[in-house]
């Protein structure tokens, strides 16, 4: 176990490696630098000075010599300032990913306890009436844009019956727990529907492979309860290619709902990292991406991980090869 993780790791760090690259020379790329947005903001500012403070940030240097000096200072604690926010990037980070842990863990974890129970009782009997009952909400939360669907919130419960904020996150004087949770009740509610459906037709159709398969006929023939053969017997295998869906989710989880968060005005990652790109803000939009990157790969490794403890058929040797 301790060669694979080691392996895993060194694997995770040449990809953190590679993506840091990419994502700094796409960028680099860009048109337009936080010199020229400086200019924008002062007509006062002459080319010549424009040309020493692009000297002085070292933009006018080639961009593989500006990746290298950026890397060195990452590797030793120092991942810049935030143009836009005119604070050090993890100050900014700290917050943003809090938000999003909020509002994104809050409709992950809904949507879980919603449609791993709905795809079980739909797989149970397959074409039945529940199944098709199932199915037809599951393609209805799946059909729906999130746009359209967060907007239709805010008109209902926001404008018509004036029950729960629009957006926005509060102020700092509401105490009480209702006070602050309220503001992410629509949100969660986009994100929960939005992805309750996609949760529930993966778990129907792991469910259904699975109890076609021969040790369950042979459970059944033992006499074992049908609770006891889905619980005991079939969930546990049904859950593998689940571990690969949520183990995917996992990345997403932290880089924030962009359209959603813009739509209620939440202040979360995808928010930030959408803001950061637009503002040439570079410094902020790499550590952000590059965190993504490494949640990806950490939802990689647990998967690989619970693989292992839900299979004993299962090594690490086998995960490994």
């Amino acid at each position: 176990m301790i060669r694979y993780l080691a392996g895993r790791l060194v694997q995770s760090a040449v990809v953190l490696g590679l993506m840091s690259f990419v994502i700094y020379a796409l960028m680099g790329l860009m048109s337009g630098d936080p010199v020229d947005l400086m200019i924008s903001a002062d007509p006062k500012i002459t080319s010549d000075d424009a040309a020493r403070l692009r000297q002085l940030y070292g933009l006018d240097r080639p961009i593989v010599e500006r990746y290298a000096n950026w890397l060195g200072a990452a590797l030793g604690g120092d991942l810049g300032y935030s143009r836009l926010h005119t604070k050090p990037v993890l100050a900014v980070l700290g917050p943003a990913l809090g938000n999003t842990l909020v509002l994104l863990g809050a409709s992950f974890v809904l949507s879980l306890a919603i449609g791993l129970p709905a795809g079980i009782a739909a797989a149970r009997r397959p074409y039945s009436k529940t199944d098709y009952a199932i199915n037809l909400l599951a393609f209805g939360g799946i059909s729906v844009p999130p746009f359209w669907l967060a907007l239709l919130l805010i008109i209902i419960f926001a404008v018509i019956l004036g029950i729960l904020p629009a957006g926005g996150m509060g102020t700092v004087d509401q105490a009480g727990f209702w006070d602050t949770a309220h503001f992410v009740v629509l949100p969660v509610a986009s994100l929960t529907i939005a992805s309750v459906g996609g949760h529930t037709r993966y778990m129907r159709a792991s469910m259904i492979e699975t109890l076609r398969q021969d040790h369950i006929r042979t459970a059944r023939a033992k006499g074992l309860s049908e609770g006891r053969v889905l619980v005991v017997h079939a969930l546990r295998n049904a859950l593998i290619p689940m571990v690969t869906i949520v183990a995917l989710d996992f990345g997403y989880l932290f880089s924030g709902a962009l359209i959603t968060e813009t739509i209620f005005a939440y202040p979360g990652m995808g928010k930030l990292i959408f803001d950061s790109i637009m503002g040439n803000d570079f410094n902020m939009a790499l550590v952000a991406l590059l965190f993504a990157t490494v949640l990806t790969l950490a939802g990689s490794l647990l998967a690989d991980i619970a693989y292992v403890v839900l299979d004993p058929r299962i090594s690490f040797r086998e995960v490994e090869a």
